[in-house]
């Protein structure tokens, strides 16, 4: 009797696990770079950069670094603007960098 309901107990647990949706968000990965300048995605500019790549950012408007390098060495001195960016500039050779935010500390 006991295993008939241990049985029963651990079918009902993995019905119920696989009907559970994922609903983890994914975090993109962020990497602090050095970007010649920070703009709107609706930009001119951002504009020329992204469709040379064949991004779509799907209508949303949002920071991205233009000309940018990771700052790899603390205390490294950026002659642009430090910002921290959710995609890392080696997808994009240092082009462009999506979801820049500046860093001000």
């Amino acid at each position: 009797m006991f295993s008939k309901v241990s049985v029963v107990v651990a079918s009902v647990l993995i019905t119920l696990a696989a009907a559970i949706p994922n609903t983890i968000p994914v975090t993109p990965p962020t990497s602090d770079q050095c970007c010649g300048s920070v703009v709107d995605s609706s930009s001119t500019s951002a504009g020329a950069v992204l469709s040379a790549l064949g991004i779509d950012l799907g209508g949303i408007n949002v920071p991205v670094g233009l000309s940018c390098s990771p700052i790899t060495v603390v205390g490294n001195n950026c002659g642009g603007v430090t910002t921290r960016c959710d995609a890392p500039e080696i997808e994009w050779g240092g082009l462009i960098a999506i979801n820049c935010i500046p860093i001000t500390a």
